[in-house]
């Protein structure tokens, strides 16, 4: 299978368990290069700058729990 055409054919093939198993490993692929590529930011320095930003507004009193508190 070369083309995303082939793949869409080849899911429309399977059965409803099939597909909702391939959608969890899709989901999981996501998942793995989401926190790969967060790592890959937190090590390179990239994310410094926010950080000490949302720090120095935590300090001056400017930040809300989250979830924030229902009252």
């Amino acid at each position: 299978m070369d083309s995303l055409l082939e793949i869409e054919e080849a899911i429309d093939r399977l059965r409803q368990d099939q597909i909702m198993a391939l959608v969890d490993r899709i989901e999981q692929r996501v998942a793995d290069e989401w926190d790969r590529r967060f790592e890959q930011d937190v090590n390179s320095g990239r994310l410094n700058e926010v950080a000490q930003r949302a720090l120095a507004e935590h300090r001056a009193g400017q930040s809300t729990p989250f979830p924030a508190h229902e009252e």
